[in-house]
């Protein structure tokens, strides 16, 4: 059921190469093994009933129409939870199963487990559930159910001679990952279960199922199985303990898959904002203060809402000197689907509106884009308005300079159907084509932060096989398609010298790696690889590899690593020494833009970004791509359209992802200014290029056509009504 990702390759395929990733051809060619893929004999398939509401009561719930189908094995509701009944990552606040009532679409009430998925599906349709529909919570504003409110507080000087205030929206992104929610849950001799599951985080996932089924955490094993992609929308849990509890009633494997529908309600999606900044300067763009108020939609459950609005809270100015700040970041409960971790984490949302405030700053002052970020940029040195001190590189000055020199493409009419506003469509032959260029720039916190026990295990065996010198790396790092398991062995090679590594499968059998988000495994994994590889070739006593291990046998140690301390934000004043470590990504956007019919097509984007180390030149470069890209879709395409609680776009047809006929040429310069408090000096690389693309796509449209527009994504109605008089101000009516 499980396969071990292998790696025999050169030892020149170590630290700072771009190695081949052991999972690539088999991905490519389509023999990779999903957790969807996943097949024991004698298993079954479990199935989720779900709430159509966004707000009940459930007054009774009758499972006999269903047990009398034939192939139904068991139904099972709330009443057959084996232990506690609650689950979540900061707060167990949700139920495994609705108990008497649901708080949004899409909720679990009850299980059915069959013979044949469309057995199970059926049996799931039949089960009565008497609900007494109530008036739901939907406006974030109107929410008196708050989750976290986090202040900033720095300096008292909230007045100067140019201010520009804005009220801005982000809509709810989806992860839209292509592998849905999936694991296969096999009951074990010695009365528990093992769970082959899809996720980022396998300790946690243990820590939430144990008490959930009644059982010591030492008898709920994990394996990771193939994930197809993961964003942060797999740091919750989905179907894990729907899984397990219906394994361990019938004694049978139980597999569950949900399909794309399914998928878009069995997970968390990124937090709407509404937002509103004021910012004043002087004369010459100098800021003074910043005022924010940020309001976080967290939809029913908790989640991880307490930290993204913590980042939210002490990112929410930027990578800019502001003497003055008051920002006020708030998630509430609403009975929205739940939102929880998302690539950028916060970061993001605070991203489009402050980038977007620093451009309505610079016309106000009457200097360019570029400038003035330029005379408001932090540097090493610099203190965030939480009062950390930046302590590592951070040239941000430089950075834009390097990007405004970047030459840029030629500009239309186009000859080529598909490099205009709505390709091969014919729409235009260019005559209402108008382009635009724009700056975003973003700051995001690296690895996990505000006092949070942020640590990776490795364990690391080296031994002759065949005679040859072989290294075996074991860690619960989850690979979520960021190539970690190629970095983990890049990272073997280049501290032991041997060529001859085999990344064993993530599991819970060894200690805690904590989350693939953050951007943090490489930061911590790798830096626990490393420290077993070291203790390792400690061990070696001076000699050579082979001569080590034919004097001493197999070596093998096991070491923890954790980054330097974090402190919370002070619950009052937002003070606090709150990150590990920082990282900054500047884009350039060029668009055309058809000011008739309202489509946007983007011509390049640009992106300069300071890694710290270079690791895999590769890898890095299609983290750089992938994060512009989900940028590029929160800018114009991709959201979650929820009307009323009910969502009306729950599919790949209806939710619009970029494609590779969307997704531009694209230009990138890597920094590597080393931290010298990480491993190699890296940086975390997979979040800031998501943060700082969206807001110069944003701009470039905004250049292009005049308007604000003060909401993302972007639709061709904004653009167009506008263009043909039907609304005065830019913004969707």
């Amino acid at each position: 059921m499980t396969e071990t990702a292998s790696t025999t390759t050169t030892a020149g395929q170590g630290v700072g190469e771009s190695a081949r990733r052991p999972d690539a051809v088999l991905k490519v060619t389509g023999e990779f093994a999903y957790a969807s893929d996943l097949w024991l004999d004698g298993m079954v398939w479990g199935v989720t009933l779900r709430s159509p509401h966004p707000s009940a009561w459930i007054r009774s719930i009758d499972v006999g129409p269903a047990l009398k189908i034939d192939g139904v094995l068991a139904v099972l509701t709330h009443e057959d939870v084996p232990g506690v009944k609650f689950f979540g990552l900061d707060r167990r606040d949700q139920p495994v199963l609705a108990i008497d009532q649901v708080r949004y679409q899409g909720e679990p009430v009850a299980l059915v487990a069959a013979d044949h998925p469309e057995t199970a599906r059926r049996a799931a349709a039949a089960i009565v559930v008497d609900y007494e529909v109530r008036a739901a919570v939907t406006d974030p504003r109107q929410a008196t159910d708050v989750v976290r409110h986090q202040p900033v507080r720095r300096g008292d000087t909230f007045e100067a001679e140019v201010v520009v205030t804005g009220e801005y929206e982000v809509g709810m992104q989806d992860q839209a990952f292509l592998g849905p929610e999936s694991g296969l849950a096999v009951p074990a001799e010695d009365g528990g279960v093992d769970l082959y599951i899809a996720t980022q985080w396998l300790h946690v996932d243990r820590d939430q199922l144990a008490p959930c089924l009644g059982l010591p955490h030492d008898k709920v094993r994990l394996t990771l199985s193939g994930v197809g992609g993961a964003f942060g929308a797999r740091e919750d849990l989905s179907m894990q303990v729907h899984a397990c509890m219906l394994a361990l009633r019938l004694n049978r494997p139980v597999k569950i898959v949900y399909g794309r529908e399914e998928s878009f309600f069995g997970h968390v999606h990124r937090h709407p904002a509404l937002m509103r900044y004021e910012h004043g300067a002087t004369r010459d763009g100098r800021l003074v203060y910043v005022k924010a108020d940020i309001l976080l939609d967290g939809g029913a459950y908790c989640s991880s809402s307490p930290a993204v609005v913590g980042n939210a809270a002490s990112l929410g100015v930027g990578p800019y000197e502001v003497p003055n700040v008051r920002v006020d970041a708030t998630g509430v409960y609403t009975n929205n689907p739940p939102c929880g971790a998302m690539r950028g984490f916060g970061a993001v949302q605070a991203c489009y509106a402050y980038e977007s405030q620093m451009d309505r700053l610079a016309e106000a002052c009457g200097l360019s884009p570029v400038e003035i970020r330029v005379r408001n940029a932090v540097s090493q040195g610099s203190r965030l308005i939480t009062g950390q001190l930046i302590d590592a590189p951070a040239p941000l000055a430089g950075m834009l300079r390097d990007l405004e020199s970047m030459p840029l493409p030629e500009g239309p009419p186009a000859t080529d159907l598909r490099a205009l506003p709505g390709g091969v469509s014919q729409t235009t032959r260019g005559e209402a084509v108008r382009r635009g260029v724009g700056y975003g720039v973003g700051i995001k916190n690296i690895c996990f932060s505000e006092g949070f026990d942020d640590y990776s295990t490795a364990r690391v065996r080296a031994e002759l096989v065949g005679g040859e010198p072989h290294v075996t790396v074991h860690t619960a790092a989850a690979e979520v398609g960021q190539g970690l398991v190629t970095l983990q062995a890049q990272i073997a090679r280049t501290e032991l010298g041997i060529a001859n590594v085999t990344v064993a499968t993530a599991d819970t059998a060894v200690g805690s790696a904590g989350s693939s988000s953050a951007s943090r495994q490489s930061y911590v994994t790798g830096g626990a690889v490393r420290a077993a590889c070291e203790a390792v070739r400690k061990r070696f006593d001076g000699l050579p590899a082979r001569e080590a291990l034919e004097r001493f046998g197999p070596i093998e140690e096991t070491r923890e690593y954790r980054h330097r301390p974090t402190y919370p934000m002070d619950p009052v004043t937002g003070q606090g020494d709150s990150h590990t470590q920082l990282a900054l990504c500047v884009h350039r956007a060029v668009v055309d833009v058809d000011v008739e019919l309202g489509l946007v097509k983007v011509v390049e984007l640009a992106a300069v970004q300071d890694v710290g180390r270079v690791l895999n030149p590769q890898a890095l470069e299609g983290q750089i791509h992938g994060g512009s890209a989900q940028g590029l879709g929160l800018a114009l395409m991709e959201e979650i359209q929820v009307r009323d609680g009910l969502v009306l776009n729950p599919s790949f047809t209806d939710y619009l992802i970029p494609t590779i006929l969307d997704m531009p040429p694209m230009q990138t310069k890597i920094l590597e200014n080393p931290d010298p408090a990480a491993p190699y000096g890296l940086r975390g690389a997979g979040e800031p290029p998501t943060l700082s693309s969206t807001p110069a796509i944003a701009a470039a449209v905004r250049a292009a056509t005049g308007l604000r527009l003060t909401r993302v994504p972007i639709r061709p109605e904004d653009i167009a009504l506008f263009n043909n008089g039907e609304v005065s101000d830019g913004k969707r009516t």
